[in-house]
C-alpha cells in the first residue's frame, strides 16, 4: 500500500534524505524560504527608501510590482533556453525572491487604501496601470531573456 504523504524516503540517499513527491529534495523548500526572506527584505528597503505619502498613487508598489515582472519574465525566458539550471536555484528565485519581493496583496491593500480615501478614479487607474505596466515588464523581459537565453554562456 503506497503512502498518501508528499515526503517520502529517497531510495539509497540514506535515513535522512527526504524527497518532496515531485523528487526535488529539501533544497528547493531552504532556497524558497531563503529567497523569501532576501525578497522581503528588499521590498521593505526599496519601502524605507522611497515611503508612499498618504492619499497617493503608491509609486514605489508599482515599481516595485513592474520591477520584479521584468525579472520574472526574462528570468523565465532564460531558463526555458536553459532547462538544466539547478530546480532550487529557479525555485529560490522565482517564487522566493521575487515572490515576496512582487507581491498581489501590496497591490490589493493599496488599492483597497485608496477605494476608503474615496479616491476612486485614482485606484482604479492605479489598478489599470499595475496590469498594464506589469504585462509589458514581463513581455519586456521575455524580449530581454531570449536575447539572454540564446546567447550561449553557460552552457556544456
Amino acid at each position: 500500500m503506497k503512502s498518501s504523504s508528499p515526503l517520502k524516503r529517497a531510495a539509497g540517499d540514506g535515513a535522512s534524505a527526504l524527497k518532496t513527491a515531485a523528487g526535488h529534495g529539501w533544497r528547493p523548500w531552504a532556497a524558497v524560504a531563503a529567497g523569501g526572506l532576501l525578497g522581503t527584505e528588499l521590498r521593505y528597503g526599496l519601502g524605507l527608501l522611497f515611503p508612499e505619502a498618504e492619499a497617493s498613487v503608491p509609486w514605489t508598489t508599482l515599481g516595485i510590482n513592474v520591477a520584479g515582472s521584468f525579472v520574472l519574465g526574462a528570468l523565465t525566458t532564460i531558463w526555458i533556453a536553459r532547462p538544466h539550471t539547478a530546480f532550487w536555484l529557479r525555485a529560490g528565485i522565482g517564487p522566493g525572491v521575487l515572490g515576496s519581493f512582487t507581491t498581489f496583496s501590496a497591490l490589493a491593500l493599496s488599492v483597497d487604501r485608496l477605494a476608503r480615501e474615496g479616491l476612486h478614479g485614482v485606484w482604479l487607474a492605479y489598478l489599470c496601470l499595475s496590469v498594464i505596466l506589469g504585462l509589458g515588464a514581463a513581455a519586456a523581459g521575455w524580449r530581454v531573456g531570449k536575447v539572454l537565453g540564446g546567447l550561449g554562456w553557460g552552457r556544456t
